[in-house]
């Protein structure tokens, strides 16, 4: 699910192939609906997500699936969209990755208009852009799921040199540093589908600040988690917000990991 920059879609499908080789993969084509004025584009989020519960219940009901097995991975607005899935589907779906979840429009709404822990037994969120431009940034800021990870702050990714954001709302336009930034999510996620030996982990912190400064660098007590298709539910009720550096190309495993 995303309905922006499509040109990593089949990288990403490629990986979950060989990950999950028995695994059934569906791709929600929306871009039609997503390549709109981005006010329309938004409100197009809660239709595409209910349509794609309605799929998801068929194939409940047909072909005998557990919810428990479905992972839905949306990437900026299409996090959304899965959000609204979890939350229209007849039970409770295993897993959703929000892949930087396009923040304008969602920043501060209630729970169920946008992508919450609700909406799966698992909600994994990874922020890779969280910027802001003219009071928004094109990344949600706020942690949305059980576990919300920020690689490098959440507001910059070291290899896509970001310096004028300006325009930046206008979602057609972006440049492609911004793209990069944005995008950055995806690639962290395959990153972590293929390169298994090289397991990227983010370590649990107040904030971005104290885990520059090497405060937060333990496992103790399920500080610690892997990132991407990796990442584990944590047994704490609490939402845990966790960083870490990585490096500008794959596999981006970094120093501290």
């Amino acid at each position: 699910m995303s309905g922006l920059f499509e040109n990593w879609l089949h990288k990403l499908v490629q990986a979950l192939q060989q990950r999950e080789s028995y695994a059934n993969i569906i791709v929600v084509d929306w871009m039609s609906l997503a390549h709109q004025l981005y006010p329309d584009a938004v409100n197009h989020t809660k239709l595409v997500g209910i349509e794609t519960a309605v799929l998801i219940d068929w194939l409940q009901e047909k072909g005998n699936m557990s919810l428990k097995n479905v992972h839905l991975i949306g990437y900026s607005l299409g996090a959304h969209v899965a959000g609204f899935a979890g939350n229209y589907v007849s039970g409770t779906l295993g897993r959703i990755t929000g892949l930087d979840p396009a923040g304008p429009m969602f920043e501060d709404v209630e729970a169920h208009k946008r992508l919450s822990p609700d909406d799966a037994e698992f909600v994994d969120v990874l922020h890779t852009y969280t910027r802001e431009a003219l009071g928004v940034s094109i990344g949600i800021k706020m942690p949305i799921g059980h576990i919300d990870i920020y690689p490098n702050g959440g507001d910059y990714q070291p290899g896509c040199g970001l310096s004028d954001v300006l325009g930046a709302l206008a979602y057609g336009n972006i440049g492609d540093a911004v793209k990069c930034e944005h995008e950055r999510s995806v690639h962290l996620f395959v990153d972590s589908l293929i390169n298994k030996d090289k397991e990227s982990f983010a370590f649990q912190c107040t904030d971005s600040n104290r885990f520059k400064k090497g405060i937060c660098l333990s496992c103790r007590k399920n500080r610690c988690n892997a990132i991407g298709y990796n990442a584990k539910k944590s047994t704490s009720k609490r939402n845990s917000k966790m960083y870490l550096k990585t490096r500008a190309h794959m596999p981006y495993k970094g120093k501290y990991m």
